[in-house]
């Protein structure tokens, strides 16, 4: 056959050269893809925060007073600066309110009624016209518009004319009003600041209506008279990313400074999108630092079966290559050989592998949790990956052909004598560098856990990736391997002495074969313990990554569905806003709560108070967070509530007669069915009898409803009052108040007086140290401002929807009611709903077509879903998984070729068995029992190897998508069922590559042949 020497020579062995050419091009393959998801994931993570980024967070606004004279100057430079920071023109929207305006007819008045102008541009783009048109400029008559709120709050009419006054100068202003609008989502963040815009009317010292709207030409030639001005910078930052943020965030950090130095001294500019983009950079980083932890496990991988392989070519090209330098071969002229063959495997390998990544991240892109979050990878080859791919195979060329160049000095003679008896320990082992490899490994892993992520401030100040960091799960996984071969000679020693000294052979042969060359075995050990270990590591970070998005879920939602806003609105009033909530389709159960910062022993805590009866239906607290589960402490929280005086039938009118020693304010204490607490005025009492009429109907607000029946809790006045119930009417008909007794503080009740046990509470553990309490103990502690005497039902490690390290207590709804009671404190209002439902969307759905109720919702499932889809802190799902199936393919490959190779070598040994009259059956018993040895205890140490640093490692690089660390904290979880069936599964496969060439090498050749 002509050609050159080296092309014959591959072809020459065939099979050794193809499973060369399959571990180069998995490695170069898997590497490129994972640079390739690196990359891409990294940009999709930016683009979906950009995506789901809050108006707040991705809004800068810059305001300042202006006139009719600086206005277009301080306009024009404005939009300047912003368009020089992010590089082209953003959306910017003006913002103008003027001074106050007396309310026509109220000219005279001490106190009168105020009206405001406005302008906003571009307000047609998020308010739709109920009747009429939008203003123009021009005309003798002002045109405006009028929110619908504020149409209904003034009573100005379509068409109508009226004639206002500046408080300041007196000047007259005749106006038109020529439409009537609504915004489209009155309580959204872009009208925050807006109050008076979405709600038409502010109450305080002064009432003020309005703004009546008009153009920005009216605005600024009429109204500007040293007002303040806002400009709202909207930028498309869809296209955004990585490598932009910082620059980004530091350019329009620097706005503010550049509109002063050109002239807008007062300009003030706000906003977080700086800050937003620099922790969105931070992630950025750590997400790729993530990926590159699979990357270097993988690459030690690929490394190792590339030894493996170049090794076992090598041994079997030995004697060959010894005749070769007998016959005059130099050194040079066989690593040139080496090296040619080994090129001739590896460039096909760089060429193909760019353009076999971007459909191995397709079938990625598959995967339930990936497709789940709506994120398309659709990376091209551009000549990074080429770079990547052709590096990493020239790299694998490299460590293909060591191992012949340095055998290639034997000379024949050396050759027979070194295929006697092998070494019992590797150099590695003799060495000491696997002991020393561990303690490399041990100070990463201590890295990791001191630091929380892969990346740690430079020497510059900024964020960098930290080499050792990053390795040291894959060093740990190697030196566990390393350590691991320590036991395969004393084992196979052992296992030689008691099995020979069995009647049956094939297990005594199997032994004795591994005793006599235990290095031989120690290869494929080694590779199928890493590959066993990445495999498992992998799994349990997927699924100790997917346990996490539900306990933080769990955690932040703490029930089904979570509402809040404020306790009453003239939509729905304080006694309508339970009954809209808790008949919401699906829901089963329903709590108010309290839930808001407070002083508690002179720090800053998280006070919340929920029905304890419902804890074990609404809320979601990890087991593990409390020696005691929930049913406990929903026991342990019922602590003395207050009795109640229910009122008969739906009464929609209360009569209050009560008698007083000294004229003070009173109040009436007030419940519905669904404990909810409600302080009525009865104000300013007289001295002697008293009778008040209060009107419940405002209670349940415009489209509310109350919960029926009223209960009367108490009556509150002080202790000066020395108050006495003499009656209580409900609808004009009499109640018994007979069982109203006075309490001390002047506070009239309906049960025995005396003073409260201790709150039961539920603290968090840092909370309890402080006040140097625990379970089941009692004592004074300063709450809100005044001593209260709690008594500990117990302690949790984080309370549900608390902040990372926010200290929280949690007290039970009624009780903690009783308590402000008997001390004459005002109720808790109810600034939240806690809801239990199996299924939120058709109440989520009433929710959005009902914005006036001016609710918050938190769904449970929502954001889980919403934390499972962040690609950035699920970064790593798709990497690890790509590296798992990358591992077993190098582990089958392995065993493939060593199987292959091995039964080659032994066809000898098989035909001098076949000759003696040992049977198949004795053969394949004496390979399962070799195979054996490494096999089960590769796959025994790979799950005990993965266990133990998994549980080091998985839950510090288990983050959040700012990059910042978990609440409550990650809880390593192992899918054994999963790990049991793949290891079934590898098993079964290794078994029968086994089997396979042993069978067709016993069958193959007869002594008489050899």
């Amino acid at each position: 056959m002509r050609g050159p020497l080296v092309v014959k020579r591959a072809l020459g062995e065939p099979l050794l050269l193809l499973a060369a050419f399959g571990s180069i091009l998995l490695t170069t393959t898997t590497l490129v893809a994972l640079t390739m998801y690196a990359s891409s994931i990294a940009g999709a993570g930016v683009r979906r925060a950009m995506e789901t980024a809050s108006y707040s967070q991705t809004t800068t606004t810059i305001s300042a007073h202006v006139d009719a004279e600086t206005f277009p100057r301080y306009d024009r430079m404005v939009r300047d600066e912003l368009a020089a920071a992010y590089g082209a023109p953003p959306a910017v929207t003006t913002s103008l309110r003027s001074d106050s305006y007396v309310m026509p007819g109220q000219d005279g008045k001490e106190l009168p009624e105020l009206l405001r102008f406005g302008s906003h541009d571009g307000l047609e783009r998020h308010a739709r016209l109920v009747a009429g048109r939008w203003p123009r400029t021009g005309g003798q008559a002002v045109e405006a518009a009028i929110s619908e709120p504020a149409a209904a709050a003034t009573g100005f009419e379509l068409g109508g004319e009226l004639v206002t006054k500046a408080r300041l100068d007196g000047r007259a202003v005749q106006v038109r009003v020529v439409g009537v609008f609504r915004l489209d989502d009155p309580v959204g963040e872009r009208w925050a600041g807006e109050e008076l815009l979405s709600r038409g009317v502010e109450r305080g010292e002064y009432t003020t209506y309005g703004p009546v709207m008009v153009t920005q030409e009216t605005f600024v030639a009429r109204f500007a008279t040293g007002v303040r001005a806002v400009w709202a910078a909207e930028p498309d930052l869809g296209a955004l990313t990585p490598e932009r943020l910082r620059p980004l965030a530091e350019a329009i950090g620097r706005v503010g400074e550049r509109l002063a130095t050109a002239g807008c001294v007062n300009c003030l500019i706000a906003g977080d999108l700086p800050e937003h983009l620099s922790r969105l950079d931070t992630a950025s980083l750590v997400a790729r630092s993530m990926v590159l932890i699979p990357v270097l496990q993988l690459l030690l991988l690929a490394a190792y079966a590339l030894m493996l392989t170049a090794r076992l070519l090598a041994d079997h090209r030995r004697m060959e290559v010894a005749l070769l330098r007998s016959r005059g071969a130099g050194t040079a002229r066989l690593a040139t050989l080496a090296g040619g063959e080994a090129l001739l495997v590896a460039v096909p390998c760089a060429i193909v592998a760019p353009f076999l990544g971007p459909p191995l991240l397709a079938l990625i892109g598959l995967l339930p949790w990936i497709r789940a979050s709506g994120v398309r990878l659709t990376p091209a080859a551009d000549l990074g990956t080429f770079l990547v791919s052709f590096g990493v195979a020239l790299a694998a060329a490299v460590l293909l052909a060591l191992p012949a160049v340095a055998g290639a000095r034997r000379t024949y003679v050396e050759e027979q004598s070194a295929r006697g008896r092998g070494g019992r320990r590797g150099l590695i082992q003799g060495s000491g560098a696997d002991l020393a490899l561990l303690a490399v490994a041990a100070l990463a892993i201590w890295q990791l856990q001191r630091y929380g992520a892969p990346v740690t401030a430079t020497a510059a100040g900024g964020l960098g990736i930290d080499p050792l960091i990053i390795s040291g799960p894959a060093l740990a996984l190697l030196a566990g391997g390393l350590l691991g071969l320590r036991l395969v000679p004393r084992v196979s020693r052992l296992t030689e002495r008691l099995t020979s000294r069995r009647p049956t052979l094939a297990p005594a042969l199997g032994a004795w074969q591994v005793s006599r060359r235990p290095l031989t075995y120690a290869g494929p050990a080694l590779l199928l313990t890493m590959a066993i270990a990445i495999g498992v590591v992998s799994m349990a970070t997927t699924s100790t990554w997917q346990a996490s998005q539900r306990d933080q879920a769990d955690h932040q939602a703490a029930a089904d569905l979570r509402l809040s806003g404020p306790s009453e609105g003239p939509e729905l009033g304080a006694l309508g806003r339970g009954t809209a909530f808790t008949t919401l389709p699906g829901v089963t159960a329903a709590s108010p709560a309290f839930r808001a910062p407070t002083a508690v022993g002179g720090e800053s805590a998280l006070l919340l108070a929920l029905d304890a009866g419902r804890l074990g239906e609404l809320f979601r607290l990890r087991p593990d967070l409390s020696a005691r589960m929930v049913e406990q402490l929903s026991a342990a929280l019922a602590g003395d509530r207050a009795r109640r005086l229910e009122l008969p039938g739906r009464p929609r009118a209360l009569t209050v007669r009560v008698e007083s020693r000294a004229a003070v304010p009173a109040r009436l204490v007030l419940s519905d069915a669904l404990g909810v607490w409600r302080d009525l005025p009865l104000g300013d009492l007289r001295e002697g009898g008293n009778r008040i009429e209060l009107d419940l109907a405002p209670l349940a607000g415009r489209a509310g409803t109350i919960t029926y029946p009223l209960s009367v809790r108490g009556l509150v006045a002080g202790e000066q009052a020395g108050l006495r119930l003499t009656g209580l009417s409900a609808d004009g008909r009499d109640v018994p108040a007979a069982g109203a007794v006075a309490h001390p503080r002047g506070v009239i009740a309906f049960g025995p007086s005396r003073e409260p046990g201790p709150l039961p509470v539920v603290l968090t553990s840092g909370l309890a140290a402080t006040l140097k309490l625990d379970v089941g103990q009692s004592g004074p502690v300063r709450l809100a401002g005044r001593v209260v005497r709690v008594e500990v039902a117990g302690i949790v490690t984080s309370m549900p929807t608390s902040a990372p390290d926010q200290q929280a207590v949690l007290a039970d709804w009624e009780a903690l009611q009783a308590y402000e009671l008997a001390a004459a404190q005002p109720s808790r209002p109810a600034t939240e709903w806690w809801l239990a439902a199996a299924d939120t969307a058709p109440a989520r759905e009433i929710l959005r077509r009902n914005p006036q109720w001016d609710v918050t919702a938190v769904d449970r499932r929502e954001l889980a879903a919403k934390l499972r889809d962040d690609p950035l802190a699920g970064a790593l799902q798709g990497a690890l998984t790509l590296g798992f199936a990358a591992a077993l393919g190098f582990a089958l490959l392995g065993f493939l070729m060593n199987a292959v190779v091995a039964a080659r070598e032994r066809r000898a040994e098989f035909a001098v068995l076949r000759a003696l009259g040992t049977g198949s059956r004795q053969v394949l018993g004496m390979l399962a029992t070799e195979q054996a040895f490494v096999i089960g205890p590769s796959l025994v140490a790979g799950t005990a190897l993965a266990a133990v640093v998994g549980n080091l490692v998985v839950p510090r690089v288990v983050l959040t998508g700012q990059a910042s660390a978990v609440t409550p904290g990650v809880l390593f979880h192992i899918p054994w069922a999963a790990v049991a069936a793949t290891l079934a599964l590898v098993t079964a496969v290794l078994v029968a590559i086994v089997a396979g060439p042993a069978r067709r090498g016993w069958r193959g050749q007869t002594l008489e042949e050899r």
